[in-house]
């Protein structure tokens, strides 16, 4: 088994030596001398090794509680060798470009699959960590995470503090009334000061003094500053200010509540939850990929619903393709990008995969390496 932690690089292996079978963990390295270069002489982690596998076996090695694992010396076939040169050297990108035409179909699309589950489970993590935060409140997880979202890259960090400020139970209760919800979204943003161009300076007062009734009333936190806010290169459109009032009016209206984007069961149905002034069909559909689709598969993991796992997959096969350059350069190479699964996956390969130069643990750089010649 394939060992992506610390430790040795394969575990429950079975080697037989001279008509004994031992059964223990696999060390790789390209010199015998790197077992003590890596200090593996002192860490017991790796008292189980029963085969070490090198190309130079340049010296003998030993474990912490003092054993001598046996040694494989194997040479790396040169072709495969000049494979990982050029992996490693190429500027281009993707650096296996010129062998993605000739790849098999169901390798491709087995390579893929695993990708978007890889970056499922990932995203799923990091709400499962969210949940934890707030002692398992599914619904503040669930707005942190859109808040979020709603930063859209550049913003991204700063929503998701300024929704960790905002106690749900507290606004849950001016439910019936948006304004004061409004007081108090761009009060603990520091923002009000943005609606005077908007609403004239009346508006503004008016709603700096509820926001100070709000914030004694329920003993909110310290407020985040205009200044925490990037705008460099923003539309309008994409203004802190203008999100936080978009997010303002979905959870007034019950709409980005965790029931409602459960309820929803498909792409058409998510679109009108989250329709909102102001919001594009293509912001709509960001929403869905980066904050719906990881809800619905965090929840069932953490619950056990393989339906709502499965259903997480089915939106994402609904979207289009998001439209930018990594998925540019890989539709170049002949892959075929047909929705926002495929997407999902291939950005997950070149930020874990290609931008890491991590080719010998993606299938694609396996195939690159063990190809004799591309057509």
């Amino acid at each position: 088994m394939h060992n992506s932690n610390q430790g040795p690089d394969f575990f429950n292996a079975k080697i037989k030596l001279d008509g004994t079978l031992w059964a223990g963990s696999v060390e790789i390295h390209l010199k015998s001398s790197d077992w003590f270069r890596h200090g593996h002489e002192q860490d017991a982690r790796y008292n189980n090794t029963v085969l070490h596998v090198v190309e130079n076996a340049d010296c003998e090695v030993v474990t912490e509680d003092g054993s001598h694992p046996a040694q494989l010396q194997m040479a790396i076939p040169p072709k495969i060798s000049m494979h990982y040169q050029e992996l490693c050297e190429t500027d281009d990108y993707p650096r296996c470009h010129r062998m993605i035409p000739s790849l098999d179909v169901m390798k491709v699309h087995g390579w893929m699959d695993a990708l978007l589950a890889e970056r499922l489970t990932e995203r799923a993590e990091k709400i499962r960590e969210r949940v934890e935060s707030t002692q398992g409140d599914w619904e503040q997880a669930t707005f942190v995470t859109l808040a979020r979202n709603f930063g859209f890259g550049l913003n991204g960090d700063a929503f998701e503090r300024w929704a960790k400020r905002i106690p749900l139970m507290a606004v849950g209760k001016h439910r019936d009334n948006l304004f004061q919800i409004k007081a108090i979204f761009l009060g603990m943003a520091g923002l009000i000061g943005e609606m005077g161009s908007d609403n004239g300076e009346e508006a503004e007062l008016k709603m700096q003094q509820e926001f100070n009734y709000l914030r004694h009333k329920f003993q909110l936190p310290e407020p985040m500053l205009a200044e925490d806010w990037k705008y460099m290169r923003t539309r309008p459109q994409n203004f802190p200010h203008i999100r936080i009032l978009q997010l303002a009016r979905l959870y007034q209206s019950g709409q980005a509540q965790m029931s409602a984007l459960l309820e929803a069961k498909d792409v058409k149905a998510l679109q009108k939850v989250l329709t909102t002034e102001g919001t594009s069909r293509l912001s709509r559909n960001l929403i869905i990929v980066n904050t719906v689709v990881p809800l619905l598969y965090a929840y069932g993991m953490h619950f056990h619903e393989q339906g709502l796992m499965e259903q997480a997959i089915e939106l994402l096969q609904q979207l289009p393709a998001e439209n930018n350059y990594i998925l540019r350069q890989w539709e170049a190479c002949g892959l075929i990008v047909k929705h926002a699964a495929d997407s999902q996956a291939l950005i997950q390969l070149k930020s874990k995969y290609c931008d890491r130069h991590d080719c010998l643990r993606c299938r694609f750089g396996y195939e690159y390496l063990k190809k004799a010649e591309w057509e």
